[in-house]
């Protein structure tokens, strides 16, 4: 795909500017719009431009990086139980009075940097509290400068391409009014394989983070969700430890993976209820399977081997193995 040439914004001239960017339907309905090689819903692309250059971030922030659907929700809890966990007092381990997953969504835990600057173009972030964690879907070249330059430390969540494309669809299906219906799988996966979808194209999103975190792997925690199932325990010791905030007991990492489970995640009553009020979509949309290998139910063999060959002509030379069975 040839990346798009990005224009300058000024105030007087955006929507004209705006109005002449490559413009394509995800899914066979949703327009986005192409800047600088990646593909954006409108308003998305106008907070992160704004975002890009007026977020300050400072050297204890923490910011969640990742494409849509690779398991970034539960990362949303982890987080912040790992921040939170390991500065409470000691209590009995089934203690969770003090959980803040009880009373919170995860996105509310870490709130997107794009929607912070969509509801309001100059927020007041430095009356929250220290250290402040954030999340992206952006591209690593779309982050704001600040990120890049400050400690602010990033971590990465990336999945195997065929079961983030399946979760990206149900998702947006389960989103969709009952008049518009679902979106056919065919379009769906055409558009994933053109790289035309929020925040796409996959393959490129994950291969900026990737090449940053091999130089600069104190900076940026490269994580595969793969990787999270099968060594649960072992993958949240490394996360704390780059976090800084390493696990001193193991009871610790108990609370955390128990008060995480997805299926604890799934039954609390805020993520049972309630409606994402800057997304109108519901709570419990975020919570499905969390399966490896659920693409098996939905791909056909053909469609398999033609995103294993995307996958495999994107990555080549890259050093990085993103699942593919």
């Amino acid at each position: 795909m040839e990346p798009s040439v990005s224009p300058t914004l000024n105030s007087s001239s955006s929507s004209n500017l705006f109005d002449e960017l490559p413009k394509e339907k995800s899914w066979g309905v949703t327009e986005l719009y192409q800047w600088e090689g990646f593909w954006y819903a409108l308003p998305h692309l106008k907070a992160a431009i704004t975002a890009r250059s007026q977020f300050e971030a400072s050297d204890d922030d923490i910011l969640l990086a990742s494409s849509m659907k690779t398991g970034t929700t539960w990362l949303k809890a982890l987080i912040p139980s790992i921040m939170h966990c390991n500065g409470e007092e000691d209590s009995d381990d089934d203690d969770d009075s003090n959980d803040p997953l009880l009373r919170n969504h995860p996105n509310a835990l870490m709130p997107s940097i794009v929607q912070i600057f969509q509801e309001n173009p100059n927020p007041y972030l430095s009356g929250m509290c220290s250290p402040r964690l954030f999340r992206a879907h952006l591209p690593y070249a779309m982050l704001p400068e600040s990120v890049k330059t400050s400690g602010c430390k990033i971590v990465y969540i990336t999945r195997n391409p065929k079961d983030t494309f399946v979760s990206l669809w149900h998702f947006s299906n389960a989103a969709r009014t009952p008049e518009k219906g679902p979106s056919p799988l065919n379009k769906a996966f055409e558009s994933f394989c053109k790289g035309v979808h929020p925040f796409g194209p996959f393959h490129d999103h994950v291969l900026e983070y990737w090449k940053e975190s091999v130089k600069k792997s104190e900076k940026i925690l490269f994580l595969k969700y793969e990787d999270l199932k099968r060594d649960t325990r072992g993958q949240l010791k490394k996360l704390a430890s780059f976090l800084g905030r390493p696990f001193v007991k193991e009871s610790e990492l108990d609370k955390v993976i128990r008060r995480c489970s997805l299926e604890r995640l799934k039954n609390l009553e805020v993520n049972k209820n309630g409606v994402d009020n800057l997304l109108g979509i519901a709570n419990s949309l975020y919570f499905r399977r969390g399966t490896v290998g659920d693409w098996k139910n939905s791909l056909s063999t053909e469609m398999k081997e033609r995103l294993d060959n995307i996958t495999k002509m994107k990555l080549e030379g890259s050093g990085l193995d993103l699942e593919t069975s």
